[in-house]
């Protein structure tokens, strides 16, 4: 997770954003539900009308990346992507057959990309599908951000089950991409932990340990409940849980904070593994994953109240810290790391844990702050009020998980259906978690 956002603070630095349209704010009053709805659809254009106009994939981000241009695509995005784009299928926004066209379209061109024991790169050229390397060594397989892809690929299988030729096509094409990917190549020759990086040109160079806590839980789940290359349950229990920031157990702003780094990290750590992973009822031997992320999100939004820097803006109306741009570059704001920007997808990917505080950021952003960061792709990635910056960007990773939790919010779709496969609930049950759903 270090390495990833160190990388991505030097990744775009020099690149000029290019201007999204903006959208006048409707200044009619909306009921909650209206208004969920409206930044859902709009947030989901990203993945539709931006999506790659060959491989159907996502886009990294909507301003210039290096100097690559218009063709890069991502892994995790595009499985974030999948999520809205089953959102807005099961909303009527589209229509089923345009959304598995598009799906299948996705996995056509998947299935003839690079890949690297099975897993897919962090980059792809959405023309050619070969690696664009995200550094000079990472330039080979990256299991997390496959297994962010995957996530979204097995709620598709479930959700797409009509007997229709193109459904049909679609689920035995995500089967067969799932079946093919070597989860447990990446523990390096048997260790019992799971690593992030192989490249054919670098091999293990990369040396990174996935350890918790952070973003990566997912990861585990999905090699555990891999049909044919699952990893065994002490490379969870000896790897994953085996790092001096996993356990915490100290108490900040008044709250208790099971796992994690001091204050919680950026708050994309409860939200990237629970698109499809529902933390209700969801329990192991070290954490129950409900607390965790409730407990994360209220020390996160209380530190913005408290407001110990005195940036502008900050309050209970206005509050979120996480992974983001900024004015100079892009950080992974927390309360320990906080330059006072503020990222719209914190605190509205957070609606299933707290709806309340969320609503009432949501309202802010939009009546208050719309005229600047409301675009044709929803909110821009983050604002600076202190510097007076507001992004034009908008990145695949930020916008996905703003469709899709507060979907899960609204109706537990996504939820439902990720916990549906049957690998799943064979995987959770392998690793010894716990969990309400049936």
């Amino acid at each position: 997770m270090k390495y990833i956002l160190f990388i991505g603070c030097l990744f775009f630095l020099l690149q000029p954003a290019m201007a999204q349209k903006k959208i006048a704010v409707n200044r009619q009053k909306m009921s909650d539900e209206q208004l969920l709805e409206l930044v859902q659809k709009q947030t989901f254009r990203y993945f539709w009308d931006f999506g790659h106009p060959v491989s159907g994939m996502a886009r990294e981000r909507s301003n210039k990346t290096f100097d690559y241009g218009d063709e890069v695509v991502t892994t995790g995005g595009t499985g974030f992507g999948v999520m809205a784009i089953i959102v807005a299928a099961e909303r009527k926004w589209i229509t089923r057959e345009a959304a598995a066209q598009r799906l299948l379209k996705i996995v056509d061109f998947l299935r003839k990309a690079d890949s690297y024991h099975g897993v897919f790169p962090h980059w792809l050229n959405g023309n050619t599908g070969k690696t664009i390397p995200f550094s000079r060594k990472d330039d080979g397989g990256d299991l997390v951000e496959t297994s962010f892809l995957f996530q979204g690929l097995l709620c598709a299988r479930q959700y797409f089950n009509n007997d229709s030729p193109t459904e049909t096509e679609l689920r035995n094409k995500i089967n067969w991409t799932w079946n093919e990917t070597e989860w447990n190549w990446y523990t390096q020759g048997g260790r019992n932990v799971l690593y992030w990086h192989w490249s054919p040109n670098n091999g293990w160079s990369m040396n990174h340990e996935i350890k918790g806590w952070n973003e990566c839980l997912i990861t585990y789940v999905l090699a555990a409940s891999s049909p044919r290359y699952a990893i065994s349950p002490e490379v969870y229990h000896q790897g994953w849980v085996n790092n001096i920031y996993f356990r915490n157990d100290r108490t900040f702003y008044d709250i208790k904070l099971p796992l994690g780094f001091d204050y919680g990290g950026p708050l994309f750590f409860s939200h990237y593994s629970f698109l499809g992973l529902n933390p209700h009822g969801l329990k192991d031997r070290y954490a129950d994953y409900w607390e965790q992320n409730l407990h994360h999100t209220l020390i996160n939004r209380e530190h913005c109240v408290r407001n110990p820097k005195g940036f502008k803006g900050y309050g209970a109306n206005c509050w979120g810290l996480t992974a983001s741009d900024t004015y100079d570059g892009y950080n992974a704001h927390s309360p320990e790391n906080d330059w006072g920007t503020i990222t719209p997808t914190a605190a509205l990917s957070a609606f299933p844990y707290t709806p309340e505080y969320s609503m009432q950021a949501l309202k802010h952003f939009y009546y208050d702050l719309g005229d600047k960061i409301w675009t044709e792709y929803g909110f821009t990635d983050a604002f600076n009020e202190t510097k007076q910056w507001y992004a034009s960007s908008h990145l695949a990773i930020d916008q996905g998980p703003i469709v899709v939790m507060i979907e899960n919010y609204r109706t537990g779709l996504l939820w439902k259906l990720f916990m549906s496969c049957p690998e799943i609930k064979e995987g959770l049950k392998k690793l010894d978690f716990e969990t309400t759903v049936k």
